[in-house]
């Protein structure tokens, strides 16, 4: 069984995933908490969005792209600014679909789970093909 997981873990998307649950497990409940407290639907998802990127960076840069993390310094500041900047597309994904699901009265936690799905799809990829492009 452990030669198994080791071989699944070499996959850099079955790791990513890893990453990605992480953060979505701060963003969902992160989400689910400010807006069971009060807070508007659009701005807990931000919020949480953020609070997931973070934990999100911390696991990728070490777990799923170790082997092309940039070096300290500049090259690594970019990374990250780039890092960000995906982010950004993936909490404008985000927004936009919860916001969608408020003006055709669909439950905010739906949109939610909606747009992680899209935002999964659209920030893997934007990280894949540009902020750890090899070498």
């Amino acid at each position: 069984m452990a030669g198994l997981l080791q071989r699944i873990f070499r996959w850099r998307l079955a790791r990513y995933m890893v990453a990605s649950l992480a953060g979505t497990v701060v963003d969902l409940g992160g989400f689910l908490l400010l807006y069971g407290n009060g807070m508007a639907p659009v701005l807990a998802a931000v919020a949480s969005y953020v609070m997931g990127v973070v934990i999100h960076w911390m696991v990728s840069s070490r777990f799923v792209f170790a082997d092309r993390l940039a070096s300290r310094g500049l090259a690594r500041g970019t990374q990250q600014l780039l890092f960000a900047l995906s982010a950004l597309a993936g909490l404008a994904i985000t927004a936009g679909i919860v916001w969608f699901a408020g003006e055709i009265d669909v439950d905010p936690r739906i949109g939610k789970l909606v747009a992680m799905g899209a935002s999964f799809l659209a920030v893997w990829t934007i990280r894949l093909l540009l902020v750890f492009r090899p070498a």
